[in-house]
């Protein structure tokens, strides 16, 4: 390196080099000390944690990093969220947030002295203490890592609508092999320079995984660079191992590129829409375990996978005990800290002040930041219900033009974002473009449809990608929705998993504020894949997401437009909540008024009275739903049934909330038992459609008293390309065989109804048939409407046989 690159004074290298002597110290402390933190005693086996845990190798380049982006902030003042990738790197990024005093000012306790670096090195991955990533409870932090390949995706959902924030997001080259964080790169393609802020890429290669070699570092420079250059970067490398030289080429790096982001800026901001910018990247090959022990028992271990995890292990060997001691005092903790175990006050001069230190970021509290939604009015979009079943509507098409007066009346604050995997417009959801555009920054085609670098609809084909962004944006205080296929949304399982956990340990943390909720609209959904068949058809996200907290997890299933509206808008404005929501996109009749929807989705579930035949007595059966499709098909169960064996006492239940079927001890929408009995009874029959997989419903009930009396209907993985009532009929959920199954329940129909059983029995012989000649559904299925009470209903037995009496 010539002398005019350097950036750093010999004064200003001396004291990084200390700071990061001060955090790499801290760091293997954390791993390794119970007690003695700074080795003012000769070090003991009794001074170390009896189990050792953390990891090591990524730790020092985080501190390196931490340290330079630190120089920027306060020369430049810029607001940066440091984002670490690297999943297990909580002890630099711990140890940069105690020395720049934040970590102290959130845990009082955690002093800035002798005792409260004993707290600071006892605590890591100690029982009642931190663990071993960026957790919530790291300053500063909203990415956790304890997955890897979404620090990217997060970084960049952070920055849009955030036009002075930049996310500094260090990625580990493990971590740049999974899908999700190569799918993540293309989020330059959506990033507007004038109205979004900036995400600065830092490709952290020190060369190892667990055991194995990295795809990245063993690459030649020349493709590594051309591959993101290809992405659309323009990379910076730092590559070395002796530390001068690369605090002085990191700092070049480190102005190379703000330079670089404050110019794209400075002109889009000035100029208006630019064709896409190339944005910086820094690529740093450093050696995996830099500073650490070069070798342990005659094996490589620095710059090798060996110093992954903890380098040695084994404390009961006097050598190894003397290798950690000699490791430890190689940074010369006494330089760094005085008497008291204050850190010296020119290395603590390093950090910015204030929110501007990355760990006090507002940023990273997002519901510090929270703004509340400005929600219209839902009575505004109601479908007209003259009469339940009497018009048919596109649930979602309807929400669609909620949403875009949601949107509408929150663009000037621009804290709200629809996201979705390329099908806003075929889940319906479009009405949104007539106020906002999909956004866009990569080329544009003067043919092309609703696309502009200032567009708030974000779609790209990449369901990780788009929860990312989400999770960015939600965790950064602002509000999203994401419409996905019901099939697909399972791609995100395991990135809803950790958004749970996060919100779980959030909340025991005191000065963690709500965020906005994860709100998901699950559409073209299992009962409905008229062209996509098999593949397509997959209800399970609801289980899974039910697995979670009691209080984090919300499932809804609204059977028409105004619940599917009332929902909508408890979604929108609940926090910390991972709420989903089902919704068939597909004409369907409408059965409540607004203000009858608003009532029941307050409770929840509910009897529907106009459908019920009960009132005033107990009920020979109780038909049951959860789901539009379920809805639809149990109301043309009970019209049979009302044909058939007018006697029989029907009671019809709705579910819209489907956490109200669980015991209030298991959630906090559980009904309370009276509740639940007084809907269901305790010993009559219940036959009950469900949307998703049967079993399902049967671990939410196992604690009632009438659970043995349940009968689910519901998904049993049949299905083909095919029309929508055969869905039904393969799965068992359709008209026919509810009846068949309400007729073997009810024990006084048994032999009354004998020939409403056959009757239903030649239907399905009838239905398949007709199916499978003219590839579409019967007449009488396809044009079937509610009947109200005693009116005939649209199932009158065929004229050669006589309804049983």
């Amino acid at each position: 390196m010539t002398l005019s690159a350097q950036r750093l004074s010999e004064h200003q290298l001396a004291l990084f080099n200390k700071w990061w002597q001060a955090a790499n110290y801290l760091s293997v402390a954390q791993i390794y000390l119970l007690a003695n933190p700074l080795l003012r005693q000769k070090l003991k086996l009794e001074h170390t944690k009896p189990r050792l845990l953390g990891h090591w190798g990524t730790t020092p380049g985080l501190n390196f990093i931490y340290l330079h982006l630190n120089r920027i902030i306060r020369e430049r003042a810029r607001s940066i969220l440091f984002i670490a990738g690297p999943g297990h790197g909580a002890p630099g990024v711990v140890a940069s947030t105690y020395l720049e005093g934040t970590y102290t000012e959130y845990f009082p306790d955690v002093t800035q002295d002798l005792e409260g670096l004993a707290r600071l090195v006892k605590q890591f991955s100690f029982p009642g203490g931190i663990p071993s990533h960026a957790a919530p409870t790291t300053p500063g932090a909203i990415h956790e890592g304890g997955e890897l390949g979404y620090s990217l995706s997060h970084a960049y959902g952070a920055v849009f609508d955030n036009p002075e924030l930049v996310a500094a997001c260090v990625i580990g080259d493990g971590e740049a092999e999974t899908g999700p964080l190569a799918a993540a790169w293309h989020s330059n393609k959506f990033l507007n320079p004038a109205t979004d802020g900036a995400v600065l890429p830092i490709l952290h290669l020190n060369g190892y995984k667990i055991a194995n070699p990295t795809v990245l570092a063993r690459i030649p420079s020349a493709e590594l660079l051309s591959l993101f250059r290809g992405y659309g970067y323009a990379p910076i490398l730092v590559e070395g191992h002796e530390p001068d030289p690369m605090h002085q080429a990191m700092a070049a790096a480190m102005d190379e590129a703000f330079d670089a982001i404050a110019a794209i800026q400075q002109k889009a901001r000035r100029n208006g829409p630019l064709p896409r910018p190339t944005w910086p990247m820094i690529i740093l090959r450093s050696p995996k375990g830099w500073t650490g022990p070069k070798t342990v028992d005659g094996l490589r271990t620095e710059d090798y996978w060996r110093s992954h995890q903890v380098p040695f292990c084994d404390l009961t060997k006097p050598a190894h005990l003397a290798l950690l001691e000699d490791w430890l005092r190689s940074y010369e903790p006494e330089t760094l800290f005085d008497e008291n175990g204050t850190l010296r006050g020119d290395i603590r001069a390093l950090a910015p002040v204030g929110d501007l230190r990355m760990s006090a970021n507002p940023h990273a509290n997002g519901g510090v930041l929270k703004r509340p939604l400005r929600l219209p009015d839902i009575a505004a979009h109601a479908v007209q219900v003259t009469a339940p079943g009497a018009v048919a509507a596109e649930s979602t098409r309807i929400l669609g033009t909620w949403l875009r007066d949601v949107m509408r009346d929150n663009l000037a604050s621009r804290n709200f974002r629809i996201w979705s995997p390329d099908e806003n417009n075929s889940n319906r959801l479009d009405a949104v473009l007539d106020v906002t555009q999909r956004a866009w920054v990569a080329e544009t085609y003067e043919y092309d449809d609703h696309l502009s670098p200032d567009g708030h609809v974000m779609e790209i084909l990449s369901e990780h990608t788009c929860q990312g962004w989400l999770e960015g944006y939600l965790l950064t205080g602002r509000h999203g929705f994401f419409s996905c296929y019901e099939a697909f949304v399972p791609i995100v399982d395991s990135m809803v998993n950790q958004h749970a956990k996060w919100l779980k340990t959030a909340r025991e943390v005191p000065w963690r504020r709500p965020i906005a909720s994860l709100n998901y609209l699950l559409t073209s959904h299992v009962w409905r894949q008229d062209h996509n068949g098999f593949s397509h058809q997959d209800p399970g996200f609801i289980d899974h997401v039910i697995n979670k907290k009691a209080d984090i997890a919300r499932v809804y299933l609204p059977p028409d437009a105004n619940t599917l509206l009332c929902v909508a808008r408890h979604c929108l404005e609940s926090w910390n909540r991972i709420n989903v929501i089902v919704a068939g996109k597909q004409p369907e009749p409408q059965w409540l008024g607004m203000d009858a929807a608003i009532r029941h989705c307050k409770q929840g579930i509910g009897i529907w009275e106009w459908a019920s035949s009960d009132k005033g007595s107990e009920p020979d059966l109780v038909m049951a739903c959860a789901g539009d499709v379920p809805t639809m098909e149990t109301l043309a169960a009970v019209s049979i049934l009302r044909c058939h064996v007018p006697h029989v006492k029907i009671r019809v239940v709705n579910v819209v909330d489907l956490l109200t079927l669980a015991s209030q001890d298991q959630h906090p929408h559980g009904l309370e038992d009276p509740a639940f009995d007084s809907l269901f009874t305790i010993g009559t029959p219940v036959i009950f459609a469900f949307h998703g997989y049967p079993q399902l419903v049967h671990k939410l009930i196992y604690k009632r008293a009438n659970a043995m009396n349940f009968h689910v209907h519901g998904f049993q993985e049949e299905g083909t390309t095919t029309t929508p009532f055969d869905m039904t009929v393969l799965n068992h959920l359709d008209r026919y065989h509810l009846v068949l199954n309400a007729i073997r329940q009810v024990p006084t129909l048994a032999a009354r109804a004998a020939y409403a059983a056959q009757a239903m029995r030649d239907k399905l012989v009838e239905h398949r048939r007709y199916v499978d000649t003219y590839g579409q559904d019967m007449p009488e299925i396809r044009d079937w409407t509610w009947t109200p009470m005693g009116d005939a209903p649209a199932e009158a037995a065929p004229p050669d046989r006589h309804p049983i009496q």
